[in-house]
């Protein structure tokens, strides 16, 4: 659906258009007053459609900075002390299971960013999920207790991601490729979602609310 912005903008043109072809006309008829007023409107009228255009693109840039997908559902079940099993779902329907040790779900990923003019052209950020693991809230118990990380399927935007890095040609519109990582404490199970936004990886629980965890870039 074209949003009224652009559809001003269309409308703004096709006046300017048509003021133009009236003072084409008005001139040729050797009225220099009407063609003059014309050829003006139609100005007027190309300098608005520009306005309305760059505020059409700052709203599409900013929809597309603010923009969160889902890259994986992961169910948590407890079944013993500092013992989980993670259910992980993704986008296309797939399901892996994994037995994690520690107290916190941690997930990192590959992020690519890209530049105000990627996103105007439609490009969204990519993401390639990596591993997922348990994490121990102690360090001690994370160096002396057992430790579990496994390679996580890709998850969502493979094509971008590899295209950028196979094409130098891209790099314009590329503003960052980097890792990000995060976890949460699993607090006894409970269904996660893996989010990706322009930010890097985040994590909800389902329902909407904002678990508590942490992230950063690696």
């Amino acid at each position: 659906m074209i949003s009224p912005l652009w559809l001003l903008v269309y409308g703004l043109l096709l006046l300017a258009l048509v003021f133009l072809g009236l003072g084409v006309v008005t001139l040729r008829r050797r009225s220099r007053f009407g063609g003059a007023l014309h050829l003006l409107s139609a100005l007027v009228m190309l300098c608005l459609s520009a306005l309305a255009l760059a505020v059409a693109v700052g709203v599409h840039g900013y929809q597309a900075f603010t923009r969160e997908v889902t890259a994986a559902t992961v169910d948590v079940s407890r079944l013993g002390p500092s013992s989980y099993e993670a259910k992980v779902a993704f986008p296309d329907g797939t399901t892996r299971s994994f037995h994690l040790r520690g107290d916190e779900l941690y997930v990192d990923a590959h992020i690519l960013k890209w530049k105000p003019l990627g996103t105007f052209l439609g490009l969204h950020t990519g993401y390639r999920l990596d591993r997922i693991e348990g994490r121990y809230r102690s360090i001690e118990d994370e160096r002396s207790q057992p430790h579990t990380v496994y390679v996580l399927q890709p998850g969502g935007r493979l094509d971008l991601f590899d295209l950028a890095r196979r094409y130098p040609a891209l790099t314009p519109l590329v503003d960052a490729r980097y890792g990000s990582g995060t976890f949460v404490p699993m607090n006894g199970g409970g269904r996660f979602l893996i989010r990706v936004s322009t930010t890097g990886l985040l994590v909800r629980r389902s329902g909407g609310a904002s678990a508590p965890a942490a992230s950063g870039a690696r």
